[in-house]
């Protein structure tokens, strides 16, 4: 046995050494790391939406984009939002739309399937929208959401502060254009999926409150405009914005509106001769991870690579008040946000993840400690940790008609409430947050042992957080806990050693655990395993064993499948560099534990 942990060390080292160079090989010169954050197609068909609408479509623009639907294309004629995932209706409705704009014709099969599955009219809220724009589907038959809201306080039962951040964002933009009814006509007949064409009816006349509620909606809106362009770093408020902006008569003489499209150049991937945006980027995430996964492996704090992620992350530091203010407003700033320019939204998970790199690395003390003192400050009441918001747990919102596109409310969760008391506990001035905040994900432990995952797939992730979590809050590895959670890592592992879990298990129980085997979810189990004190097992030695094995000869290993999520089932993401420093972080911790 002495020689085949010895062996298996040997093989670790090695797995770390290539796992290493490859990682650091990857870093930006300006000190950053970034890897491509993968949705679905919608990204790319929305984008010739909106360049349609705003007259700036050319022909290398719909060549390009016809080539991204087309490659992306399942054998069926369909489209998912996933990775081997169910054909999806409105995914597939858009797609299809777009290729019918670029000259492209899907074929019978994505008619068939369109048709069969009831066409335009059963398409979600938001891909009605699009098809209003170019007339057709009616503006009327459409949910309403009034663009009046944007009056209410704070204070009041319902107002935007209510949503989600997310939700917040796109939805006062988008209130703002349903109430002009705007539309600009494209050249395909779609009626053959359903497409109502004409009968939209032209917006009332605006009365003075309607008046009142645009002008604040775009004040609003141009407030919240951040430094590269965008609205909250992420696609859905950039592109709805910018429509506004459109429909009230802005153009490129406006500074506003020129900057948002020039700043949503840098969201493009150009892959050959295809092209699709990114609905958001993560920098930040990524190079706080990267450093974590860099510094369990052994390389130095002093490393000069190390040294300017750090540098580049105490300079992405959020200094100013967001929307969380209004929740909080005694609460002083502090944090980090998810992308290169998203002040008005820092988050907790981020600032979590954030201050735990730089804590390896022995600096930015001060930002670390006014990020931390703001992670307590936006504790919810039950004790856990919403992402963007505190208390944003109003659930009756989701019963709204025109809410049928995903999360619009941002409730506590597992996994961003571990990440925080993984770095809060060893703290004794948040000793009352660390407890309650204990409490709460305690008492989340599900029937079977897990944990649920919000932000990644799905109960692998949400027990491989919870787990460190405990181990940090200083809860004994025999811990009633602890012990669940093993058992049901146990559970689920494969023969082969890794761990994998379908989005389907969002929807159905019985998928819990259950899935193609990947490295960011064998990594996620392994670090389990090592929190509970379960190094030496047989079943973190064969879940190690599974990415030593997969691991690429160049240092780094494939995944395909889509383990981050954003809306569970509607906004699935592959995050290209979860299947390389999610290993490192896990094989490093291992080591660490197996050479004490």
């Amino acid at each position: 046995m002495a020689v085949t942990r010895t062996d298996q060390l040997a093989r670790i080292d090695a797995a770390i050494e290539a796992g290493v160079q490859r990682l650091l090989e990857l870093q930006h010169p300006d000190g950053y790391w970034v890897g491509e954050l993968e949705s679905n197609v919608t990204m790319a068909a929305q984008h010739l939406f909106w360049h349609h609408f705003l007259g700036l479509r050319t022909p290398d623009l719909d060549r390009r984009i016809a080539n991204e639907l087309l490659a992306r294309m399942r054998a069926d004629g369909t489209w998912s939002i996933w990775w081997e995932g169910p054909a999806d209706l409105s995914t597939t409705v858009e797609a299809y739309v777009a290729l019918r704009m670029c000259g492209v014709d899907p074929g019978a099969a994505t008619r068939d399937y369109i048709n069969a599955n009831g066409g335009i009219p059963k398409v979600r809220v938001f891909t009605k929208c699009f098809l209003a724009l170019f007339d057709q589907w009616p503006w009327q038959r459409i949910p309403p959401v009034p663009v009046e809201m944007i009056l209410l306080p704070a204070s009041a039962p319902f107002s935007v502060y209510s949503l989600a951040c997310w939700a917040r964002q796109t939805v006062v933009p988008l209130a703002g254009v349903m109430a002009m009814r705007p539309i600009r006509k494209i050249d395909v007949d779609l009626t053959d999926i359903g497409a109502r064409v004409g009968q939209s009816k032209p917006a009332k006349p605006h009365g003075p409150v309607r008046r009142r509620a645009l002008d604040a909606a775009e004040k609003w809106i141009r407030e919240r405009q951040e430094a590269d362009g965008g609205w909250g770093g992420i696609q859905p408020p950039w592109v709805w914005g910018l429509i506004f902006l459109a429909c009230r008569g802005r153009g490129f003489d406006d500074s506003q509106f020129a900057r948002a499209v020039e700043g949503w150049r840098g969201f493009l991937v150009e892959d050959g001769d295809r092209l699709r945006p990114e609905p958001c980027q993560s920098p930040v995430w990524d190079t706080g991870l990267a450093l974590l996964g860099l510094r369990a492996c052994g390389v130095p704090a002093t490393h000069p690579q190390l040294l300017r992620a750090a540098d580049w992350l105490v300079a992405e530091e959020v200094t100013v008040k967001g929307d969380w203010a209004v929740r909080r407003p005694a609460l002083a700033p502090g944090g980090w946000a998810f992308e290169y320019q998203n002040d008005s939204y820092p988050d907790i998970d981020d600032t979590a993840v954030i201050a735990l790199a730089l804590r390896e690395m022995g600096v930015g003390e001060a930002a670390v400690r006014r990020g931390l003192d703001w992670v307590v400050g936006m504790q919810s009441a039950g004790g856990g940790w919403g992402a963007f918001d505190a208390d944003n747990t109003s659930e009756w919102i989701a019963k709204i008609p025109f809410f049928d596109f995903g999360a619009v409310i941002d409730p506590p969760s597992v996994d961003v409430s571990a990440h925080a008391l993984e770095v809060l506990a060893p703290l004794p001035e948040h000793r009352e947050a660390v407890e309650r905040g204990l409490q709460w994900v305690l008492a989340e432990q599900e029937e079977d042992g897990s944990w649920f995952g919000r932000w990644g797939v799905n109960h692998v992730y949400g027990t491989g957080a919870a787990l460190p979590a405990l181990e940090a809050c200083g809860v004994p590895h025999d811990h009633p806990a602890m012990r669940r959670g093993v058992a049901w890592l146990d559970s689920v592992q494969h023969g082969s050693g890794g761990f994998g879990e379908d989005v389907l298990s969002y929807s159905d129980p019985a998928w819990r655990g259950r899935g193609t085997p990947t490295p960011s979810q064998t990594a996620w189990a392994l670090l389990g395993y090592v929190a509970a004190g379960e190094e030496r097992s047989d079943a973190a030695r064969r879940a190690a064993e599974f990415l030593l094995s997969t691991q690429r000869p160049d240092g780094d290993w494939d995944e395909e499948h889509f383990t981050g999520t954003g809306f569970p089932l509607d906004f699935m993401i592959r995050y290209h560099l979860y299947r390389l420093y999610f290993p490192l972080l896990a094989l490093g911790r291992l080591r660490e534990r197996l050479s004490a």
